[in-house]
């Protein structure tokens, strides 16, 4: 991350804001940006966490995905629509697991239009390694309290249900 600023810049934000198009818009902007520069940060940490596995966050992720699905490989397009990247993100996170031996692809006993990604047994290593290092750090969280984390967990399903990212159950 860059260095710090000396004033908050999302309450600067919110003060041209509140000028310009009123009271009324400041909330929606201010919680967006307010999201926006914390995945920024969250990311930087995770990345720095990671570099000692060469993963990436997204690269973890499809690590991730691979260690716990059932037999362990998924079709790249599954992948894809799980990790909500286009096809070319997928292809590019798979080719770094590969690359570093963690993944490998494979044709579908099946279905010849479908590559496979396999989970490889380094990448099984690495993915619990690269978790028990994400759990001691919080996964970058600090220094929010585990309630917090769960009312902020909350407050995003509803923005992500509502969205349509998944369907709620009930």
């Amino acid at each position: 991350m860059s260095e710090s600023l000396s004033f908050d810049p999302i309450d600067e934000a919110g003060r041209q804001w509140r000028r310009r198009w009123g009271v009324a818009s400041v909330p929606p902007m201010a919680a967006v940006t307010s999201i926006m520069r914390t995945h920024q940060i969250l990311v930087a940490r995770l990345n720095e966490a990671l570099a000692p596995f060469e993963l990436s966050f997204a690269r973890y992720e499809a690590l991730m995905l691979l260690h716990l699905s059932r037999r362990g490989s998924l079709p790249m397009g599954k992948m894809g629509a799980r990790l909500q990247v286009h096809p070319t993100s997928v292809t590019n996170l798979v080719d770094g697991l590969e690359r570093l031996g963690y993944a490998t692809r494979t044709p579908h006993p099946d279905d010849r239009r479908t590559t496979l990604v396999a989970i490889a047994e380094r990448g099984r290593e690495v993915a619990a390694e690269a978790t028990a290092l994400l759990n001691e750090v919080r996964f970058g969280t600090a220094p929010l309290r585990r309630q917090e984390l769960v009312e902020l967990t909350e407050v995003l399903r509803r923005l992500r249900a509502g969205a349509g990212d998944f369907t709620p159950e009930g």
